[in-house]
């Protein structure tokens, strides 16, 4: 699975743009992965853009994961799920996903993204690397834990490492070069003007930097 460009979705950074919409903009850019987001909308909303886009996805060939929410994977038949601190545990998104699913795990440091390969992860999402403010909870430079924690998480494990947090086309190559596999974005892709524009950027970005 390559995880070179990885968008995540979020309607309210889509400057009034749907999800679907954005989402397909970003597979005519040639995006890896799209992982479901979503948190301003409740679940029942949530299933309903969830299967618009599996739909895209799926049509594309795009792998889909969906963000915390076991259920909502299950239901859309997505690929996988991401899963944080608050989450269940990977094992048992294992055993309702089943062997196939693809598990990540969002971790900041090398402790954990330890704990969470030994755990069966299959891919970490590591930051914020850079200051963002499309989290809640990272909003600002005392979060960013730059790209010497990518490169030290990345030399602990041989799962795939995907940088995410304050990450632009301008700034994702010095991710790659620290040891990531690929970077995970939400503004700079939704909130583009060009969605796909971006997202062909972004991945050009990431391969160059891989190669």
């Amino acid at each position: 699975m390559d995880y070179g460009a990885y968008l995540v979705t979020q309607a309210s950074h889509s400057e009034g743009r749907s999800t679907p919409e954005i989402v397909a903009a970003a597979i005519d850019g040639g995006v890896d992965v799209v992982q479901l987001r979503e948190k301003d909308l409740p679940v029942r909303d949530r299933l309903a853009v969830g299967r618009e886009v599996r739909e895209l996805t799926r049509a594309a060939g795009v792998p889909l994961i969906v963000n915390d929410r076991i259920d909502l994977a299950q239901a859309i038949d997505a690929d996988g799920v991401h899963l944080g601190d608050d989450d269940l545990p990977i094992a048992v998104a294992q055993d309702l996903l089943g062997e196939d699913a693809v598990i990540g795990r969002s971790v900041s440091f090398v402790d954990d993204a330890v704990a969470a390969e030994d755990a069966g992860a299959d891919y970490l999402g590591v930051g914020a690397v850079y200051a963002t403010g499309s989290k809640d909870d990272i909003d600002d430079d005392e979060h960013a834990i730059g790209t010497e924690r990518i490169a030290a998480i990345a030399a602990a494990v041989s799962i795939p490492v995907v940088g995410i947090g304050g990450i632009t086309a301008d700034n994702a190559a010095p991710v790659i070069a620290a040891g990531a596999d690929g970077v995970a974005v939400i503004t700079a892709i939704t909130a583009a003007d060009d969605p796909a524009a971006a997202t062909r950027r972004l991945a050009e970005t990431a391969d160059e930097a891989r190669e």
